[in-house]
């Protein structure tokens, strides 16, 4: 349990020491962890809730305080893997094979997208009933960190715990713009959007379909490269049925492999978000953008919750963590960028990974471009006022993997982080203030002085 908070924190081992206490419920089920901490698993002295409706019971006051070490009344590494790979929902596991869904898969090419619209708005009619996971964003994952966190610096009786900041430079959150191209007209729009996002400095990922969709030249993906955008394998051929059998998975997962290496490609995301995390290492990718954080409002439901990369084995998993273009416009109606907004405060508020899906297939209309442009200004407007680090996946992959091999570690003159990649990282403290986690980091001196001030003595608050 242990090896999961510092894992997540990258902290010294010494300063977070759990045990579980015993005996743990026969079966699993919901219990919260605080007010609004919604979890998953077994627990000692309750038995836990069979669904997420309703009053659940807090263990929170089960949690005993003994000589430095926190006793929790979970196994904390089961929990927050139950909720990171989904493994709450049966539904999550098994939805990609229902009759329904292949049925559809098989006569969606011939559908025009306003006959699909009308058709995904009777699928997702009772989704506003869905208690678990918590819409709009779910940060699940990241509460029972903080709990823990706080529990730790109890047990331990010191006032703050250094950690590795998440995200290099002191960045206060990080966002990304993803690219599904899933026809030919996405791969003729491409351009325009790397135009339109060339104009506020961004750079985005293009996920590519490898066969049978269109034909993928070695000019495209040349042009998206050289622009400095990033090519990302989208699926073998979108037809939805990736993850129906095991057998046929493999023999695909073959072929997905061969494209990646032909595509010069670091990463990976399925067609329509379906996905059976237990199969990902079968895939030879570096990372994979396939596991929403809620999915009410996926055909797979389901969702990891948290906004925050974690790894799949070798894979590391960047979480898709906003409403996708094609539900905001063709299920809500909606072309403003108000829930987007809303979504990335409530990501911001736990520093964590905004991922944005906008197909280029979808954003042909005025309406549409009008909404992705102001989107993309409002991002440039939080990188200039609030200090986000916008990038390309494959650079969140690259630090994510140096962090998880970095340590905090103490000498004559103070705490100090080791490792490949340590220039870029800023030491962080955890410490506590009115009951709630605080996070406090020294960094460098450039970034906006409301998030971050330099030097030991004047960190500033990040709540």
């Amino acid at each position: 349990m242990n090896d999961s908070v510092s894992q997540y924190y990258r902290c010294p081992e010494s300063h977070v020491r759990l045990s579980l206490r015993e005996p743990l419920s026969e079966s699993n089920g919901y219990f919260n962890f605080g007010t609004g901490t919604t979890c998953y698993g077994r627990c000692a002295g309750h038995s836990p809730s069979k669904c997420p409706e309703g009053p659940l019971y807090d263990v929170m006051a089960d949690a005993k305080l003994d000589g430095g070490t926190v006793g929790l009344p979970f196994d904390l590494k089961q929990v927050v893997d139950n909720l990171r790979y989904e493994l709450y929902s049966q539904e999550a596991s098994s939805q990609a094979e229902t009759t329904m869904a292949r049925a559809y898969y098989l006569i969606r090419p011939l559908l025009s997208v306003s006959v699909r619209k009308h058709i995904q708005r009777w699928h997702f009619r009772d989704w506003e009933r869905l208690a678990f996971p918590h819409w709009p964003v779910d940060t699940t994952v990241d509460q029972i960190f903080e709990q823990t966190m706080l529990l730790s610096l109890k047990a331990q009786s010191v006032s703050e715990i250094p950690f590795v900041w998440f995200w290099p430079e002191g960045a206060t959150s990080c966002a990304i713009m993803t690219h599904d191209v899933e026809t030919e007209k996405g791969v003729r729009s491409s351009p325009y959007l790397m135009d339109m996002e060339d104009a506020f400095d961004i750079k985005a990922s293009f996920q590519i379909v490898p066969e049978q969709r269109y034909e993928v030249t070695d000019d495209f993906l040349n042009s998206v490269r050289d622009r400095g955008f990033e090519v990302v394998v989208h699926d073998l051929n979108h037809d939805g049925h990736l993850f129906r059998e095991k057998a046929e998975f493999l023999r695909r997962a073959k072929a997905i492999n061969s494209y990646g290496r032909r595509f010069g490609a670091s990463g990976f995301r399925a067609a329509v978000l379906y996905r059976k995390q237990e199969w990902f290492d079968a895939l030879d990718f570096s990372y994979d953008m396939s596991v929403p954080n809620v999915a009410h409002l996926d055909p797979q439901r389901g969702g990891c919750c948290t906004v925050m990369p974690y790894f799949v084995g070798k894979i590391l998993e960047l979480p898709v963590t906003t409403t996708q273009d094609y539900t905001l416009f063709n299920i809500f109606n909606d072309y403003s960028i108000d829930l987007w907004k809303k979504q990335i405060e409530l990501i911001m508020e736990k520093h964590g990974l905004i991922s944005v899906i906008v197909h280029p297939d979808y954003v042909g209309d005025s309406r549409e471009r009008a909404a992705y442009e102001a989107l993309l200004a409002h991002l440039a407007d939080l990188r200039k006022q609030e200090g986000i680090w916008i990038t390309t996946p494959g650079e969140i992959d690259r630090w994510w993997r140096q962090r998880a091999e970095m340590k905090v570690v103490k000498d004559e003159v103070g705490w100090h982080i080791e490792g490949a990649g340590s220039e870029r990282a800023c030491l962080a403290f955890a410490s506590e203030k009115d009951g709630r986690i605080c996070y406090t980091c020294d960094s460098t001196p450039d970034l906006h002085p409301t998030n971050v001030r330099t030097g030991r003595e004047d960190r500033a608050e990040r709540i």
